[in-house]
């Protein structure tokens, strides 16, 4: 007999009672993850929590609606491409408030999405902060899988990252210095070309950047 979507989330939560972690928990709340529940469960348990049970969109978007840090990862795993809509996923950004649910989500679900491209780039155009952080992770996914860009798409890109990774906020700053390292890593012409803009930012007094700079310059070495 099949559970109903209430059932599965019930059976969910026990999974996480009997995998609890306090210390990991604790840690995190002391580092202002200030989740109405963390249980503290590392990541590869939490994937063998999530193999037990079949994709389902209805289990997905309750265990998202939960102010719980494993119920958020879970929904991401549990959630089936097919119908988890445009603005579904918009919704699901505009409710983010750590890092962490972001990168995860990127990874476990957004990536795999056959709009993904063009969230990316509508995202890293937003002026909301998780919005942006999403776009560039998002791409930074995306990059590593190969995905190539034509030449407008790639100055769009360029443009934006390199505008996000002078602004003020770490976080965006961040996660724009990661996708354009994975842009540097596809080709020798990418790394060189990105090389290219950094060199007037070589006096920057932020690591962020002084960091990729460095990281692009031993990538572009590589790849000749």
């Amino acid at each position: 007999m099949m559970m109903t979507t209430q059932e599965t989330i019930k059976e969910i939560k026990k999974q996480f009672r009997l995998f609890m972690n306090g210390i990991v928990s604790q840690s995190m709340r002391e580092k202002g993850l200030d989740y109405k529940l963390n249980f503290g469960i590392e990541l590869p348990r939490l994937k063998e929590i999530a193999a037990k049970f079949e994709k389902n969109h209805d289990v997905a978007q309750a265990l998202w609606k939960e102010n719980i840090r494993e119920c958020k990862i879970l929904a991401g795993m549990l959630q089936p491409i097919d119908t988890f809509y445009p603005e579904i996923a918009d919704i699901w950004v505009e409710d983010m408030h750590y890092p962490e649910i972001a990168e995860l989500t990127c990874m476990n679900l957004f990536q795999y999405l056959p709009y993904a491209s063009d969230k990316a780039f509508q995202w890293m155009a937003d002026e909301g902060e998780y919005f942006q952080f999403c776009g560039y992770m998002l791409m930074a996914r995306l990059l590593m899988r190969g995905s190539e860009m034509n030449e407008r798409a790639e100055n769009e890109f360029l443009d934006q990252a390199m505008t996000a990774l002078q602004g003020e906020t770490g976080m965006i700053c961040r996660s724009a210095s990661t996708a354009l390292k994975k842009y540097a890593s596809q080709s020798a012409g990418n790394a060189k070309k990105l090389l290219k803009l950094l060199q007037p930012l070589a006096a920057s007094e932020k690591q962020e950047v002084l960091a990729l700079i460095e990281d692009v310059k031993f990538e572009a070495e590589s790849l000749h």
